[in-house]
């Protein structure tokens, strides 16, 4: 089964900033894509989870903490961004399936 190449734009939108997971929701208001709605939970639970990571990190600044910070979101974000392009739902090691659970809002 191939994945319809909107669903696709919009999973490839959600990875390029957290302006672009909000993009992509907006995207696939209608018609709703499974596909896009996965990789934009995916995506929405990675920045969120950088962002509420970095505000921590810059009260408690630690340098070690923040080059982990940047290489768990860097790697994430990559095998995510990997299986959009790909256009296969994988979920982040981890953190996915819980991404999928909390972010149903996502619609």
């Amino acid at each position: 089964m191939s994945t319809p190449s909107e669903a696709k734009t919009i999973a490839i939108v959600a990875y390029l900033t957290m302006v672009g997971a909000l993009i992509a929701m907006s995207m696939n208001a209608e018609p709703k894509h499974d596909f896009g709605r996965f990789h934009t939970r995916q995506a929405f639970g990675l920045h969120l989870g950088f962002l509420g990571f970095a505000l921590f990190l810059s009260v408690w600044f630690n340098e070690y903490a923040w080059i982990g910070l940047y290489v768990a979101y860097i790697s994430l974000w990559l095998y995510g961004f990997s299986g959009a392009l790909q256009g296969k739902k994988r979920e982040v090691p981890l953190v996915g399936a819980a991404f999928q659970k909390w972010f149903a809002f996502i619609g």
